[in-house]
């Protein structure tokens, strides 16, 4: 919404500096402990390598920084432990609470966490005996440590800022992946990286960028004076590993969500369970379809119910032509970005009729069919949930005599469905019968006058087959099943894309806009006063111009947003926005290019089907459900991984390159590649228990 600016608040407290009894007090407590795990020289040649379970422990604060990694965690599905500092009655830090001698599973040592975030290195306290059993199990079972945000000192391997380094407002920076980061956990990356800046007048992110020293090792700094000082590096001492960064950020950030999948991928080695894509899929609704064109002057949409003092029909509406297919089909081949076609057939043919049974643009989509992908709509866009009694404004579901609600029937939905599908297959359009997006995602449940679904709808998914509908995720975010049989079908939520379906100019866009997010006293709706989720223009646009300037590059922003956060669901938007001036493409523009200046191509752009985004949204939420349970179990021993999960509940794994997967007669190789990494749903071969995969050694 406009004037929403992701912000963390420069924090120029420094966390206390270690004393130097702490070292001391560490030395002996992790003599004690490796006493404890690892048998002695004459008891054996070696000692067993421990077990280490793939569950990061997570010390929080209340920061944003450690809110930040803690929900890329999450995301990933990654399991964790958190810690609240502030929660009076929370586990001491000990060594039980850390580690086993003897685990009753294997016999081995067992560490319980394969890696640590603190908010920042002291966070138990310099001279406390929880901060020195963490050190002594992270240097016993050489557990990697994350400071998710401290300053610039040499407790950290770092010089004070004062000593050739700087501090304060990051805005706009731009900061380089050093050598090191590239080939080790951010080898991701393109190379550089700049921090956002979405408001002039607001400091949006803080940092101290030092100098290192004697054992840091910078995977991102900046120039400075001549030389070169780190806010994001490696710190190795005391036979510890800590990767220190020293900026302010939260979880919504761009800088943060580049770096987000290094940061985890340090902690857990590049071993853990969950994993992390980059998505992008667009939906372009009402194909064949003409949509109608708003009026600058009633500031409304002819044919909508509430646009007063029009004739219902609207004139000049707005519908791509053949030149903008063939533009359309060419910027796919420059792009490299398949759009799926979300059409209405039965449009289509009533468009013929109407002008003489010439449709150029059905003529050029045909042919061009193959280039790509076909999503069902309905055959002529109706809505679908309840009878709708357009008498009063808004509108409100229709009653019968006895108050019960009138519903569009299970024939007229599964017509609309059939229909849709067999005029594409007539044409040789290949179309996915799991698939639909409704019009309007009608059917589904529509606040407030429709709370729930309509009784017909699973009926008729399920007469066509149709396993995945679309839903709009401003609405309804979750996935949901529609229906109550095990063959029911899911929804697949959608994000909007802030392009409007009624436009067709720049200039209609930014009228419309301004309508919509402009207060009433300078001339707007107000809905942005009202709204507690939108925030009013602190002016209007100018018309000539805000489209460019204002929204297309804060809908970019939000959509490479999605993008970073591994999240797979589609963005949607309508044919409108590729007729006429065409305004979709400067914002996918921006956003490929803005994707593609940040990451190498070992990180190129997911473009799943619409299927496959559901069928993911599945396996996470039975994934998450499983380690809410507690019913996963997966450790490490030495180049050897074993995940464990309930039947039916495929895991999330996440290795490096060269990793092989155990089968009933010899091993294959494990997963795809991404980033780096190898990653894949899994789960155990035929008469196994368990997924065993093995590491190659570094």
């Amino acid at each position: 919404m406009p004037g929403n600016t992701s912000r963390t608040a420069p924090d120029h407290r420094a966390p206390s500096r270690t004393a130097s009894r702490i070292a001391r007090t560490a030395a002996l407590t992790a003599a004690a402990l490796v006493a404890t795990v690892v048998p002695s020289a004459q008891a054996a040649t070696a000692p067993a390598a421990p077990r280490v379970d793939l569950t990061v422990l997570v010390v929080d604060d209340g920061g944003s920084a450690v809110g930040a990694i803690t929900a890329e965690l999450k995301g990933s599905g990654i399991p964790y432990r958190r810690i609240d500092l502030n929660d009076p009655n929370r586990p001491v830090v000990n060594q039980a609470f850390l580690s086993e001698p003897s685990d009753s599973a294997t016999g081995r040592p067992r560490a319980k966490y394969q890696g640590v975030v603190l908010p920042h290195e002291t966070a138990f306290g310099p001279d406390s005996a929880e901060q020195a059993a963490l050190r002594a199990y992270e240097r016993t079972f050489g557990i990697p440590q994350v400071d998710a945000y401290t300053w610039s000192h040499p407790g950290v391997g770092l010089d004070y800022t004062s000593e050739g380094g700087t501090s304060g407002v990051l805005d706009g920076v731009t900061t380089s992946v050093t050598a090191a980061g590239r080939a080790g956990p951010f080898r991701y990356l393109a190379g550089s990286l700049t921090f956002e800046d979405n408001d002039p007048a607001v400091s949006e992110s803080y940092g101290y960028a030092g100098r290192p020293r004697a054992g840091y090792t910078s995977y991102l700094d900046i120039p400075v004076d001549g030389g070169r000082a780190s806010l994001v590096g490696e710190y190795a001492a005391d036979g510890r590993r800590e990767l220190v960064v020293t900026f302010a950020y939260n979880q919504y950030q761009r800088q943060f969500r580049a770096l987000a999948r290094g940061i985890v991928e340090w902690l857990t080695q590049g071993v853990h369970l969950g994993q992390s894509r980059n998505y992008l899929s667009v939906h372009v609704d009402d194909v064949f379809a003409p949509d109608a064109r708003w009026d600058s002057a009633r500031d409304c949409t002819p044919g909508d119910f509430d646009c007063v003092g029009d004739d219902g029909e609207g004139a000049d509406p707005i519908r791509m032509t053949a030149a903008d297919a063939q533009y359309a089909a060419a910027w796919q081949k420059a792009s490299g970005l398949t759009l799926d076609m979300v059409y209405n057939g039965g449009q289509g043919e009533q468009w013929r009729t109407e002008h003489g049974g010439s449709d150029p643009l059905a003529d050029r989509l045909v042919a061009d069919r193959a280039q790509y992908r076909w999503i069902n709509h309905t055959y002529t866009h109706p809505f679908l949930g309840c009878v709708q009694d357009t008498t009063v404004v808004p509108w409100r579901c229709a009653a019968d005599a006895q108050g019960d609600t009138l519903w569009v029937s299970r024939a007229e939905l599964s017509a609309q469905i059939r229909d849709n599908h067999d005029w594409a297959v007539r044409r040789g359009i290949s179309v996915d019968r799991s698939e639909l997006v409704t019009g309007e995602h009608s059917g589904l449940r529509t606040l407030p006058q429709q709370p729930v679904d309509n009784p017909h709808l699973a009926g008729a998914l399920a007469d066509n087959g149709v396993k995945w509908i679309a839903s709009d995720n401003s609405r309804e975010p979750g996935q949901r099943t529609v229906g109550t049989s095990s063959g029911a079908a899911r929804t697949v939520p959608r994000h909007p894309v802030n392009v409007y379906y009624n436009v067709g100019t720049a200039a209609e866009m930014a009228d419309e806009y301004n309508w919509v997010y402009t207060s009433r006293a300078d001339g707007g709706s107000g809905i942005c006063e009202s709204n507690p989720a939108s925030t009013c223009l602190p002016a209007p646009l100018p018309v000539a111009t805000g489209y460019a300037d204002h929204i297309v590059p804060q809908e970019a922003r939000t959509a490479l947003s999605h993008v970073l956060g591994n999240d797979p669901r589609p963005h949607y938007v309508h044919q409108s926005n590729l007729a006429e001036e065409r305004l979709l493409y400067p914002v996918l523009d921006r956003v490929l290019a803005d994707y593609r200046a940040l990451f190498a191509p070992s990180a190129p752009l997911v473009n799943p089907a619409q299927r496959e985004v559901g069928t993911e949204l599945a396996r996470r939420a039975a994934w998450d459900r499983a380690l809410a349970a507690g019913k996963v179990t997966a450790y490490r021993i030495g180049t050897t991984v074993t995940v464990k999960a309930p039947s039916g509940v495929t895991a999330p794994v996440t290795a490096p390159e060269g990793t092989r997967k155990k089968l009933l007669l010899g091993t294959t190789a494990f997963g795809t590649a991404y980033a780096g990494t190898r990653s894949a749903w899994t789960s155990p071969e035929l008469l196994q228990s368990a997924v065993t995969l093995t590491i190659p050694t570094t």
